[in-house]
């Protein structure tokens, strides 16, 4: 890890910098992974990591460690980390995966909130899963389940927003319609987007409530505030003949969505679920920034594109990424007039961590640049602020974790 570092930080430009270098850091070998069940908790332990700023610049993180959700703290930019808590006392399978982890989000109160997916006994069947801590993350509630539904199928890949009143949403995809129509003899394409919402902070969650129906049943979903504080959601959706291109939804007030439209116009014809979710960062000036994946036979790769009417309209699509290293996995972020795209590529025998950053709201970009490269498997790369600062985050199982600030 030290190592790493060390060339991350001579072969890259000055204005990438590496936080997450602290005394002893280093590569474990290669059977760590395995034997994690037997070590002390750790987050080098974890497949897969969540991590969030709070409004006063402390790094939270979530992550799973065999059948128990842990979080805990960094007030040093990820170079050391507070205790791990366990927020499940009993213990359950919890789905850990690079398209469908655990969330967590801090409202401005200093409430810590968590999201998970919860496996049931059949395959790819699941419960959303909500727990709160209210004393700055020395303790967390029972685990409650936010889905009304209690059949054992389909209630999985949340997404989980908290906007600056502390108000709390949750979506997922869901097959209680799917289900409902196989006991009726009728066709019904992939899942159905639902959502709820808490406006007491957590301690207790309205009714569920139906988005959308047919949408892609195993991509990670993805939400952020308008300038309204409502949420603004996007996911991966079946259109006519299995076109899995991407769907975006406005809310009319804090307890209604409106009719979504249709984000992506690339026409990927396939019969299956990709786990591709997209991403989407909603910046103060209230422009709409989306970016997202398909693999249409003539139009495929990375996108990018934005809108200024709240996604009535978006703008011609930028390409992101080189498709043929199988450029992948996109995160964005809009702060101020700023965007950053972050995705990772793989060029055997190594992966590849890239960033492109436009200064005027997405109107003009700048070339792409290396972040960072690893030889291990990585966690898929995602971008968080602290209100002064843009991180990319990037976990490696068996390492420490990194942050790399995008000056």
């Amino acid at each position: 890890m030290r190592s790493f570092i060390y060339r991350l930080t001579v072969i890259l430009p000055a204005f990438f910098a590496p936080y997450a270098e602290s005394e002893g850091s280093h590569v474990r070998p290669p059977d760590f992974i395995k034997n994690c069940s037997q070590l002390r908790v750790s987050q080098d332990c974890a497949k897969t990591m969540s991590s969030v700023f709070d409004a006063h610049g402390r790094l939270w993180s979530a992550w799973v460690n065999g059948q128990y959700l842990y979080v805990n703290y960094s007030d040093d930019k990820g170079l050391t980390f507070s205790q791990a808590v366990k927020v499940n006392v009993v213990a359950e399978k919890i789905a850990a995966g690079r398209e469908h982890r655990p969330k967590i989000k801090v409202s401005d109160a200093g409430l810590v909130f968590l999201s998970w997916t919860k496996k049931l006994a059949k395959r790819f069947t699941g419960d959303i899963r909500f727990s709160r801590s209210v004393d700055g993350g020395k303790s967390f509630t029972v685990p409650v389940t936010v889905n009304d539904n209690r059949e054992i199928i389909s209630h999985r890949f949340d997404v989980l927003g908290v906007n600056k009143k502390g108000d709390i949403y949750i979506s997922w995809l869901d097959k209680r319609d799917k289900q409902k129509a196989a006991r009726e003899n009728q066709e019904y394409n992939g899942a159905a987007v639902y959502f709820s919402a808490s406006f007491n902070g957590g301690k207790s969650f309205i009714e569920n409530k139906k988005i959308a129906d047919n949408s892609c049943e195993c991509c990670r979903m993805a939400m952020d505030f308008d300038q309204q504080d409502l949420p603004v959601i996007s996911w991966r959706h079946i259109y006519g003949d299995n076109i899995r291109d991407h769907s975006m939804v406005n809310f009319k007030n804090k307890m209604e969505a409106d009719k979504p439209y249709r984000l992506s116009y690339d026409n990927w014809k396939i019969k299956g679920c990709p786990h591709h979710g997209p991403s989407i960062s909603i910046d103060k000036h209230n422009v709409y920034h989306a970016v997202w994946f398909n693999n249409a036979e003539k139009r495929h790769g990375i996108f990018y594109a934005n809108s200024h009417d709240k996604g009535k309209t978006f703008s011609s699509t930028l390409k992101i990424g080189n498709y043929a290293n199988k450029a992948s996995h996109a995160d964005i972020l809009a702060v101020n007039k700023q965007v950053y795209i972050v995705w990772q590529e793989y060029l055997h025998p190594r992966y590849k961590m890239f960033m492109q950053k436009s200064a005027d709201k997405g109107n003009n970009w700048d070339e792409p640049v290396l972040i960072a490269e690893t030889s291990g498997t990585p966690d898929y790369p995602f971008l968080l602020t602290d209100g002064q600062a843009v991180f990319a985050s990037w976990h490696i199982p068996g390492q420490t974790y990194r942050l790399i600030l995008l000056r």
